[in-house]
């Protein structure tokens, strides 16, 4: 049976996600940095890796509270970041930056 054109990739996974903006790679990296300046590296991967599959929630959850939290921080660094956290390759792209800073 052959799958009508609009429903044949409905539930299809980008292969190739685009990638971050450079606004969301700023405060990506910004975080990062500061994980590892206050040499919370190893605590911060551990988390990464046991939350890895709802990076995407802990995403909406920081959408959800943006109002009231954009009083204390960036509002656009902010948003940028919970963004980037919607990306399949948010939390490898973390890692991997997390790792790169603290070998420093």
């Amino acid at each position: 049976m052959k799958l009508p054109g609009w429903l044949s990739h409905a539930f299809e996974i980008e292969s190739d996600p685009p990638p971050p903006t450079s606004q969301q790679v700023a405060a990506a990296e910004k975080v990062c940095q500061e994980v590892v300046r206050r040499k919370l590296t190893p605590a911060a991967i551990v988390f990464l890796e046991t939350a890895r599959p709802l990076n995407y929630l802990g995403s909406q959850t920081m959408q959800f509270f943006a109002p009231t939290l954009t009083v204390l921080v960036e509002a656009d660094s902010y948003r940028a970041f919970a963004t980037f956290l919607e990306r399949r390759d948010a939390i490898d792209w973390l890692l991997t930056k997390l790792e790169e800073l603290d070998q420093v």
